[in-house]
């Protein structure tokens, strides 16, 4: 049986990013030749998709394409924030934005099935996330995506990798590009008041009522007045407006200018924002706590078990 070498290990590794004990677990079935090695490899690392399906993937990026009036934005997750400056996975995530904007799939599965070859897989963008949980030995989602294709003008801003923004406007590209960026940094719910989800208004009234309860136990416990029910009403009702002021775009006080607020900014420069959309990596997915100590004692086990 040939040897299996460090450099051995080390090319192979260089060219699958699989781990290093595997790497050598592979060379020693094929007795040293590489092209076996690494096909061994895609075969078993293959399996790992499915082991690697269950866990959490809570990091991830952001990323858009826009041609013209036409445009994608799309959010694709991993479990560690390592993975996201790969460049596999940001690959991934570019052409899954492109495929998005050019086909319009009605959702995940059918944008999966879109022909795409990258990294020695394919034929589809499915084989392809497949092949790469393998290679890269972590799982990666499609978690949500959008196209655009209204016929409004597009501006796009991107805060990084995690935060993306799309904005549909027509008018002045500059000032589209400058709603992005507040949309952005202060995170809206909707456009106008008018456009808050009922259900965030009455949590928020829900808060209101409940703060105006507990004022008036106190005061009572106090041996102060209690105010009526008519301003009891009156103050909840002022929280709620003084809420979807905060939480709608056009009432928001313009970042770059806290003398007027978005609606008079796009106003003053001749420009409607018919809307936006904005994308937080992770937003909404309960991401686990790893014990990382924990981890790395179980691999140092495991390592010193198969040598």
């Amino acid at each position: 049986m040939a040897a299996i070498t460090a450099s051995m290990v080390a090319e192979l590794r260089g060219k699958t990013d699989a781990p290093m004990m595997e790497c050598k677990r592979a060379l020693t079935e094929a007795e040293g030749d590489m092209a076996k090695a690494e096909e061994l490899l895609r075969v078993k690392l293959g399996s790992k998709a499915g082991k690697a399906a269950a866990r959490i993937t809570a990091e991830g990026v952001v990323t858009s394409c826009i041609e013209g009036t036409v445009g994608s934005m799309i959010e694709v997750n991993c479990e560690t924030d390592f993975v996201t400056k790969n460049d596999s996975f940001l690959a991934l995530a570019n052409a899954a934005a492109q495929l998005v904007a050019q086909f319009g799939p009605a959702d995940v599965d059918a944008l999966g099935a879109l022909a795409y070859a990258q990294d020695g897989f394919g034929p589809t963008l499915e084989d392809v996330r497949k092949g790469l949980i393998g290679k890269i030995g972590e799982n990666m989602t499609f978690r949500r995506f959008k196209r655009f294709a209204s016929g409004a003008k597009l501006a796009s801003y991107l805060h990084g990798t995690r935060i993306g923004v799309v904005v549909e406007f027509e008018g002045n590209e500059a000032a589209a590009k400058d709603v992005a960026m507040h949309v952005a940094a202060m995170k809206p719910v909707a456009l106008s008041s008018g456009d808050v989800p009922a259900e965030l208004v009455e949590r928020e009234r829900s808060v209101a009522a409940a703060k105006a309860a507990e004022d008036a136990a106190v005061a009572t416990a106090a041996g102060k007045p209690v105010q009526s029910a008519e301003i009891v009403a009156k103050r909840i009702d002022g929280g709620v407006q003084k809420y979807l002021k905060e939480v709608s775009l056009f009432n928001q006080t313009f970042v770059k200018n806290d003398k007027q607020t978005v609606e008079q900014m796009l106003k003053s420069v001749d420009t409607t924002v018919k809307g936006f959309t904005l994308y937080v990596v992770g937003e909404g997915i309960e991401k686990k706590v790893d014990d990382f100590a924990g981890e790395v004692a179980a691999q140092i086990a495991a390592a010193k078990q198969a040598s």
